[in-house]
């Protein structure tokens, strides 16, 4: 790892308190995202400043309604959430599921970078992918609407698995936009949950829901 840009943001003090023992792999990723995630084309140009907050911090605060079992990253690009999962939860299985070659590659040097024991990759695209069985969760961040995330998420949970969807401002609106898929997919128990409020300057927004055979 060489010079970290200057526009890095400092890391915040939360991000210790929310990665705990596993802080120095959190802070060997943003380091690596940041030297190398614009060239890569991972991140866009405005991003360095806000890596923590936005990025790594909004991933990491999701690792506590992860179960250990299989859990699936559909999108997960440059790694967000899945990677920083990963290194949150290493008691956890990890599936990463993405489709261009670039950022696999760039997945693939972070889990032998990082020592990531726990990280399977797989290149396809969510409605391609054909798995050797089911997962027990399925997270994604910034993909598409629910309404279009279901069909991409749902059939690759076993029956009573669970969705973990990361949403923004607008995700009880999108709940309420997605009767008719959540029917079809057979998704109950859907409710949206606040993480990290009082502790994050944005807290984050996630969808969760059980699907049954």
């Amino acid at each position: 790892m060489t010079d970290v840009p200057a526009g890095l943001e400092p890391e915040p003090a939360e991000a210790s308190e929310l990665f705990g023992d596993r802080i120095d792999v959190g802070r060997a990723f943003a380091a690596n995202l940041a030297e190398f995630g614009e060239p890569l084309g991972l991140i866009g140009p405005l991003e360095l400043p806000r890596l923590w907050t936005r990025h790594i911090l909004n991933s990491v605060i999701v690792a506590p309604l992860l179960r250990p079992g299989r859990v699936g990253d559909v999108g997960t690009g440059a790694g967000l959430p899945g990677l920083v999962l990963a290194i949150a939860r290493p008691d956890v299985e990890f599936v990463l599921i993405e489709p261009m070659e670039r950022r696999v590659a760039w997945l693939n040097d972070q889990v032998g970078v990082l020592g990531l024991e726990n990280v399977t990759i797989v290149r396809a695209r969510a409605e391609e992918v054909r798995l050797d069985e089911p997962l027990d969760q399925v997270t994604a961040r910034a993909v598409s609407a629910l309404r279009k995330l279901l069909p991409l998420t749902a059939p690759l949970l076993r029956d009573g698995g669970e969705l973990v969807l990361m949403k923004g401002a607008g995700a009880q609106a999108e709940v309420d936009a997605s009767t008719k898929e959540l029917r079809k997919y057979r998704v109950s128990g859907v409710e949206v949950r606040t993480l990290g409020e009082g502790v994050l300057a944005e807290p984050t927004r996630v969808i969760v829901g059980t699907v049954r055979g």
